[in-house]
């Protein structure tokens, strides 16, 4: 083999995770919520890192944070943005102190560019909560700097997943690329809990993780489709929480996509996780 050509042999996967409805995770479940119905995903969420080699930046891109183009969190250090309403108080006064890394966000900048994607940048604007909150699970210690990257406003999955293409890269520089939302995401379905989700959210779930797990190309020509799926806008009226999905498929480039998270919630609605590489 020529002595130029890199063996990667120890390259980071890419993650889709649920992020859970709000602080979930660190207050009492609101009726009609089962009170158990976060613990699940809590306790995945709880032993993830014990499965990745330990980073050394994160790059996050939350269904939470949408911009006219794609804009990168160059700052050295994070606030928090308490992006939830009407919940308990003490919720208002989590912490993460993680760091950021301005090296790592002008690396995303820089491969951006070079595949034709113009970005922005800002400093000031906190991790919201699709972040901090799954990531004070995941990293409870927070001594891994952040990088945070929006969405683009209109939302093209085709646009995300050629993002993540570009991205790539980063995760030879043992960046972990995560994409944080949910995979069934339906507000309704979560207030007001009954059986008519149940069929429709097992039929998304399946043809979601049927397209996740397919190889490179029939995985993102399904991707870039997804609302052709079935009950597809049903389980997505809105797609921001899908759309970090489709960053994290990018990244894969060929490697294969993985299920290592499936539950339904309150016993309704089916909800995964995702793992690539």
């Amino acid at each position: 083999m020529p002595e130029h050509v890199k063996v990667i042999t120890d390259r980071l996967p890419t993650l889709f995770i649920p992020h859970g409805g709000g602080p979930c995770f660190f207050m009492s479940a609101v009726s009609p919520q089962p009170p158990s119905i976060w613990d699940g995903l809590g306790e995945h969420l709880r032993g993830l890192a014990a499965s990745i080699r330990h980073p050394e930046a994160l790059l996050v891109i939350s269904g939470h944070w949408e911009t006219e183009i794609p804009t990168v969190h160059t700052g050295a250090a994070h606030s928090l943005y308490y992006d939830y309403y009407n919940f308990p108080e003490h919720t208002y006064r989590l912490t993460y102190p993680a760091e950021g890394a301005p090296a790592v966000a002008a690396r995303t900048r820089a491969l951006l560019a070079l595949a034709g994607i113009e970005t922005a940048t800002e400093a000031s604007r906190g991790l919201d909560h699709g972040v901090f909150i799954p990531l004070k699970l995941v990293y409870p210690d927070a001594d891994i700097p952040i990088v945070q990257l929006s969405l683009q406003a209109d939302l093209s999955p085709q646009r995300h997943l050629a993002i993540g293409r570009a991205l790539a890269p980063l995760r030879d520089d043992n960046v972990l690329i995560i994409g944080s939302g949910m995979s069934f995401h339906n507000m309704n379905a979560f207030r007001r809990p009954g059986p008519d989700y149940i069929g429709v959210s097992d039929d998304f779930d399946t043809w979601l993780t049927q397209a996740v797990t397919s190889p490179q190309a029939e995985r993102e020509h399904a991707l870039a489709r997804w609302a052709e799926a079935p009950a597809a806008r049903i389980a997505h009226p809105r797609e921001e929480h899908l759309i970090p999905l489709m960053v994290a498929a990018g990244a894969a480039g060929s490697d294969a996509g993985t299920r290592i998270y499936a539950e339904r919630l309150g016993g309704i609605t089916a909800i995964s996780g995702y793992r690539f590489g």
